[in-house]
């Protein structure tokens, strides 16, 4: 009883918008008046586990994001993916799914990604007449690849959480990104074939010109991610290293070659940064006392046995999984989604033969999902504020988004294991 009054006080906090930590806060509070247990273990436990340098990566990465949003490192980016594909009709819509990809594997954050394409595109999309709704929508549903194209702080925690290789854990996502990308364009081109009113980008008079000035400019950013990724891959850095290494890269690029960044808005980053690192830490202390009063009451045991009893079917058991993990999405944000259903759900999938590095592209495609998918949609109201459009007009063209491009990448990451492991099995085995 206790653990159904614990859910559903979770749920129920979480639905009329108390904070994360707060509503997990409050579950510690009923464990502890009603349960019987003695608490006084779970607070240092939490804290042990949360002296790992692994983690120390989490709160750096958002701190490069947050200089790299303020430095204007993704305008250039963004001005390189218009001109490759900005004169095709839908070609600025679909740029802006490029860049949001190619910003992620910078900042590893969705709400990052979000906030820096949105401001930069929207305003282009708006002048060329694209449709408000889609535009928006297409930004959002974009924006979590953050959380698929590595670096990835969701990646990080759930390679901390379940022992597995960051590296591995890094390499399963990016074929679901990239698929993914691919989806969104079709789609977005599809959506368009019947504006007739779209504004094409004038074409430069000398375009080789133009392209060789434009990549110069990109240069220094598109050097982060191969500075990051080589770094981690190439066994010189580890992924808490190569995020320093992006902090102290991002500085000087923001400062001296974009000049985004000034003495001002330089120290407004550190504070916002600083207020997103306590809040997530803070979040992450909680959820890891939660789940290990689920792993106490072994919960992750009684969830397998309550699943295989309704069947034993591997396909059925992967679709209620993948239930679960839209359900626990929808309520919170992918690092809390991410901390209370990688326990809970493990034992369950690799009862039925998935890898545990698999499960991680599964679990990142599902949270990155669930975290535009009503009626919650934590980046759908974010993207509402950023991109200045309602909810309402998104609402459609989100759907159309998520069933056309989402739903298949997640069925093909779940169903075709290749999708996640041929990667990594590529890279482990040189």
């Amino acid at each position: 009883m206790l653990i159904i009054a614990c859910f559903l006080t979770l749920c129920v906090l979480l639905v009329i918008g108390v904070s994360v930590p707060m509503a997990f806060g409050a579950v510690l509070l009923l464990i502890a008046t009603f349960g019987g247990h003695d608490v006084s273990g779970f607070m240092p436990a939490g804290h042990w586990k949360m002296t790992s340098i692994v983690l120390l990566a989490i709160p750096l990465f958002i701190l490069a994001g947050g200089i790299m949003e303020r430095g204007k490192i993704a305008l250039p980016l963004v001005q390189l993916a218009e001109l490759l594909i900005g004169q095709i009709k839908g070609g600025l819509s679909a740029a802006s799914v490029i860049a949001s990809a190619i910003f992620g594997s910078i900042s590893g954050s969705a709400a990052a990604t979000l906030t820096c394409i949105g401001t930069i595109m929207m305003p282009h999309l708006k002048r060329a007449n694209y449709p408000n709704g889609l535009a928006g929508a297409l930004i959002v549903s974009a924006s979590p690849l953050g959380l698929l194209i590595p670096p990835s702080a969701s990646q990080i925690l759930y390679a901390w959480v379940t022992q597995q290789s960051v590296l591995k854990c890094f390499l399963s996502t990016v074929i679901p990104g990239l698929i993914l990308v691919v989806l969104l364009c079709i789609v977005n081109f599809v959506l368009l074939r019947n504006v007739t009113d779209l504004k094409l980008p004038d074409k430069p008079a000398n375009f080789p010109r133009e392209l060789g000035v434009r990549s110069w400019k990109a240069f220094p950013a598109l050097l982060m991610p191969l500075f990051i990724l080589g770094g981690i891959y190439g066994g010189v850095m580890t992924p808490t290293e190569a995020a320093g290494v992006a902090v102290i890269y991002a500085i000087p690029v923001g400062f001296f070659v974009y000049k985004g960044l000034n003495a001002q808005n330089f120290w407004a980053s550190l504070k916002e940064s600083a207020i997103t690192i306590g809040v997530v830490m803070v979040m992450v202390f909680m959820v890891l006392i939660v789940s290990r009063f689920l792993i106490f009451e072994d919960i992750p045991g009684l969830a397998k046995t309550l699943v295989f009893s309704i069947s034993d079917n591997p396909i059925m058991i992967l679709l209620m999984v993948n239930l679960v993990m839209i359900m626990i999405g929808m309520l919170m944000d992918d690092i809390s989604g991410l901390l209370l259903s990688a326990p809970l759900l493990l034992p369950i999938v690799t009862s039925v033969g998935m890898d545990p590095i698999h499960f991680a592209a599964v679990l990142g495609v599902n949270l990155g999902m669930a975290n535009i998918t009503p009626p919650t949609a934590p980046l759908l109201y974010l993207g509402a504020r950023v991109t200045g459009v309602s909810v309402n007009e998104m609402m459609k063209p989100t759907l159309i988004m998520i069933i056309f491009a989402w739903f298949p990448t997640l069925i093909l990451t779940t169903f075709v294991p290749a999708t996640a492991l041929w990667l990594p099995e590529l890279m482990f085995a040189r």
